[in-house]
């Protein structure tokens, strides 16, 4: 299966994004995700149809799929099939607003202008409105119903058309002055313009957060090449059209273009787009620079390591992009009710005009105006709005701070987390390991070799530690040499001795002294034992207290020793310590946590895999140029272990904000809808408060911004 990701221009609801989605599957393309917000489509795809012909159907429905080689449009754009050269929403309101104008002032009480008395001079006001709102609410309901989901366009092209018909009715019978709506079809049209607008600005100020992320991908590059005569030249090219390979030189106060090795110089660097951390980072030869991040003093000359999609940045924006696409439990419900919403309006709408008509003895002319109130002011919009807007911008400030949420299921999941599992080395503690004292049995130099040669097979912090701070230019070639999970490293000379390295476990049957980290054995006898000392994250002691007043319940499941492991609980304060577990042990520990209650569980992303994976919700530590590697749902990124009370904070708020919007959403309809059939709302007023129910979703889901979380 080949799996595809597309950005789909004009997409303005629920209800696109539900006709988009009915199209894939009917094509039989499987994992099929729609984001109405980002415009981002995604599917998995066998060879039995081809991507062209999938954008030609997404096209026909009245989208439009776009290509990096376009201008980019943004969100408001039109791409919904109208025929009409106008770009935007904005630019309908202001051209329809010149014929709708003098209609309103003719709506004003005491004002009477004898020529807008006149049938005729409304008419010829109405039809430039009347053929501009036709062109685009016309256009998308008709394909909207087509593809069996019809979206709002349908009510508002439904209400707009009657009051239009019934006036030119009036008009051919001569009895205009009892049937004249003129103003209510043209008002309708362009308030909801104006509101579509506004609408489409708030939402694009949702996805600031990730715009500011993408604008860092496209910058100027210095790159350096050579002439004949080996002479260094210098010229600017868009980082865009960087390879990996490229030479560049990146001077005090740039942008990084692309990831990139340091070959020469040294520089601080304020990686805070990527990692949420503002203290630069001191970086110099045969480093790696995060495209995006800013050099905040010194000049190096670097290697570019990764373009395009590869780059660190590029797999954040992937991971925060498909955490969008994906719908949390809470949202299942509005989708259900919004795939059945304009059926019902349209109903209740007939219902209002017959029951007035026919049972409160309502002129045809006052009943048709209640039913018009009724389509107008339903807003479908509102509920499909609800949770997307709440998620992208929950998502967008987790990015900003360096935390990645893979999922938008996990930002749902961690308002119920109950306890916290913490991994000890690397996650609590900085992985940083120097030795502290060894003991050898034999000559010094060759315990040194032994231990260097086995523990260079090895990803544990502990091993890199020995390995870095006893570098051997002579070390052994081993026959074969395997590692064994949660025990060490076991290998075989040429000549046949085996060798061990690793925890007590090991060297159980050898001595009955467990306080050393490793323990070597050649030949199943103990030849010696190296002790490292690691040293506890500073801000350890904060998160663990902030949980607690949280009345989250902390817990340490290590698979260091009993006796390190208490020391570090009792000084960070740790409700519960769990010592000398196997990654197996640990599996089984989170299993029987979950089933108490609801356990997020924190851990390096290493050796934790299992357990990350097995946890309600799996939170990472990770270097930044791992983020696309983690088995967990949530990525700390930079180790960021501070940011582990916003992430749980961010979380429970984001729900908290999707449930403030869909109570308005439902609420709103629910008192609208009723007092727009009983006559106390004109066409006119719903069109506006339609338009505006949705600005306040977004404003609320922006406010997720400047919340406080923690």
């Amino acid at each position: 299966m080949e799996k595809v990701n597309l950005k789909v221009e004009g997409m303005s609801c629920t209800n696109c994004a539900l006709t988009i989605d009915k199209y894939l599957k009917s094509e039989g393309l499987q994992n099929v995700k729609v984001n109405f917000i980002g415009g981002d489509v995604s599917f998995e795809m066998n060879g039995n149809i081809t991507q062209q012909k999938i954008e030609k159907g997404i096209n026909s429905l009245g989208y439009h799929v776009h290509h990096d080689h376009e201008d980019h449009d943004h969100h408001g754009h039109d791409h919904s099939g109208g025929s009409l050269p106008f770009k935007s929403h904005l630019q309908r309101f202001w051209f329809c607003i010149i014929f709708t104008a003098p209609l309103m002032l003719h709506m004003l009480p005491g004002v009477h202008i004898h020529i807008l008395m006149n049938p005729y001079v409304q008419l010829a006001l109405t039809i430039p409105v009347y053929i501009v709102g036709m062109d685009f609410f016309g256009r998308s309901a008709i394909k909207s119903l087509l593809s069996g989901i019809p979206n709002m366009n349908v009510l508002i092209a439904l209400g707009s058309s009657a009051a239009f018909g019934y006036s030119l009715y009036g008009l051919f019978v001569n009895n205009s002055s009892n049937y004249l709506f003129f103003e209510t079809a043209c008002t309708t049209i362009t308030l909801v313009y104006l509101g579509n607008w506004m609408e489409d600005a708030s939402i694009e100020k949702t996805q600031a957060a990730l715009k500011s992320l993408a604008k860092s991908q496209k910058v100027m590059a210095n790159m350096i090449a050579f002439d004949d005569q080996h002479h260094e030249q210098i010229f600017q090219v868009e980082s865009t059209a960087l390879h990996v390979g490229d030479l560049v030189l990146i001077r005090n106060g740039e942008h990084v273009p692309m990831d990139s090795k340091i070959l020469w110089g040294e520089a601080n660097v304020n990686e805070a787009i990527i990692t949420g951390e503002s203290v630069p980072v001191e970086k110099k030869i045969k480093d790696q620079l995060i495209g995006g991040s800013i050099l905040e003093s010194g000049t190096v000359k670097a290697q570019v390591t990764a373009v395009g999609e590869d780059t660190v940045l590029s797999n954040i924006l992937k991971l925060v992009k498909e955490a969008q696409t994906e719908k949390p439990p809470v949202q299942q419900m509005a989708d259900k009710i919004s795939a059945i919403f304009v059926p019902t309006v349209v109903s209740i709408a007939l219902l209002t005009l017959a029951v007035n008509y026919f049972f409160v003895d309502k002129s045809f002319g006052d009943s048709l105006l209640r039913s018009i109130a009724v389509l107008v002011i339903s807003c479908p919009c509102a509920m499909g709005l609800a949770t997307p807007a709440a998620v992208a911008v929950g998502l967008g400030r987790a990015a900003k701070n360096g935390i990645l949420f893979k999922n938008a299921r996990s930002l749902e999941i961690f308002k119920d987390i109950k306890q916290v599992v913490f991994d000890k080395t690397g996650t609590l503690t900085t992985g940083k390991f120097a030795i502290e004292n060894f003991k050898s049995d034999i000559i010094e130099d060759d315990f040194k070799r032994i231990a260097y040669s086995l523990e260079k097979y090895s990803n544990h912090p502990v091993a890199k530690a020995i390995v870095n701070e006893w570098k051997i230019k002579e070390e052994i070639r081993w026959a074969s040499v395997e590692e064994v999970k949660g025990l060490g490293i076991k290998s075989k000379d040429k000549e046949g001795n085996e060798y061990f390295a690793g925890s007590y476990s090991i060297a159980a049957a050898f001595t009955k002294d467990d306080a050393h980290n490793i323990y070597i054995l050649r030949n199943n006898e103990l030849i010696g034992w190296i002790d490292v000392a690691d040293e506890i994250r500073p801000e350890a002691k904060q998160v663990i207290s902030l949980l607690k007043s949280k009345n989250i319940k902390t817990i340490l499941l290590s698979g260091d020793r009993k006796d390190k492991s208490q020391k570090v609980g009792d000084y960070l304060g740790i409700d519960e310590v769990v010592a000398e577990q196997t990654p197996e042990q640990k599996l089984e520990k989170i299993a029987a946590y979950n089933a108490i209650a609801p356990t997020a569980m924190v851990g390096d992303g290493i050796n934790d895999a299992p357990a990350l994976a097995k946890a309600t919700v799996g939170i990472s530590l990770s270097d930044a140029s791992q983020v696309a590697m983690q088995s967990a749902q949530v990525v700390l990124m930079n180790h960021g272990l501070k940011h582990m009370p916003m992430a749980l904070g961010l979380g429970k708020h984001t729900y908290l904000t999707i449930k403030g919007n869909l109570f308005w959403a439902f609420a709103y309809n629910i008192v609208a809808i009723p007092v727009a059939a009983m006559g106390f709302l004109s066409p006119t007023f719903g069109a506006l408060i339609m338009g505006l129910s949705d600005v306040v979703l977004a404003i609320n889901s922006l406010s997720l911004n400047y919340k406080k979380v923690v």
